[in-house]
């Protein structure tokens, strides 16, 4: 039970780091939305999900030849982190422009296509973020309730996190371009994990972690010359 136990607690750690490339991913879609959407957007988006990581989980056996050459030498493994990469660096790259240049599209009454694009990115971005995970957890034991239990622990985290955070970044115009530029990344390392060039984790989160830093101390800097010019 303990094994049990420390593997659960493992499995979740691993879904929450995955959780930071969800947050910032969420965040920007669900800005499209209008802020009574925003929430239903995020249920709805993590749910589909949750419920495809899932169906995924209890094919365990078909799960074993993800990582069987299929194309030349990439598995479909590879393929998906390939293709979720290029997608996402697109979309990254898309928003910047749009945001820059105050194009951002505006929802409107009865645009409902709009609300089920959202969904329906979330989902497909988590699933492409997570099939590393699934793999690494499928390696590391054949007990599916953990893993299970596992996804279903994260995904009540990241929900809980995702609005506060995601209503902070679009509050901040010059966090909402940083996040992007991080997807940015992200999707470059996706990419290239999917041609099999591994990029350490730490090259990747270690300047994003120094640049919101950076940020955070410039918009504080900001707060306190605009209170002191207001006077007592």
């Amino acid at each position: 039970m303990t094994d049990a136990l420390a593997l659960l607690a493992l499995l979740v750690g691993l879904e929450l780091v995955l959780g930071v490339d969800n947050i910032l991913v969420i965040a920007i879609f669900v800005g499209k939305l209008p802020e009574a959407s925003r929430g239903r957007a995020r249920f709805f988006g993590l749910a589909l999900a949750l419920v495809a990581r899932v169906v995924l989980l209890l094919a365990v056996v078909a799960l074993t030849n993800l990582t069987t050459p299929v194309l030349a030498s990439f598995s479909i493994r590879d393929l998906i982190l390939m293709a979720g990469g290029l997608f996402l660096l697109w979309k990254a790259v898309h928003e910047i422009h749009h945001t820059i240049e105050l194009r951002d599209a505006e929802f409107k009454p009865g645009q409902h296509s709009k609300f089920y694009q959202v969904i329906a990115q979330i989902a497909l971005l988590d699933i492409v973020f997570s099939i590393d995970s699934v793999v690494t957890a499928v390696g590391l034991t054949n007990e599916v309730w953990i893993i299970i239990t596992a996804v279903i622990l994260s995904f009540v985290a990241i929900l809980f996190f995702a609005g506060p955070v995601g209503n902070f970044i679009l509050d901040h115009p010059a966090l909402k371009i940083l996040a992007l530029s991080f997807l940015i990344t992200i999707g470059i390392t996706i990419f290239m994990e999917g041609i099999h060039k591994h990029v350490p984790k730490a090259y990747i989160y270690l300047p994003m972690g120094f640049a919101l830093l950076v940020e955070m101390l410039q918009m504080r800097y900001d707060r306190n010359r605009r209170l002191s010019a207001s006077g007592p």
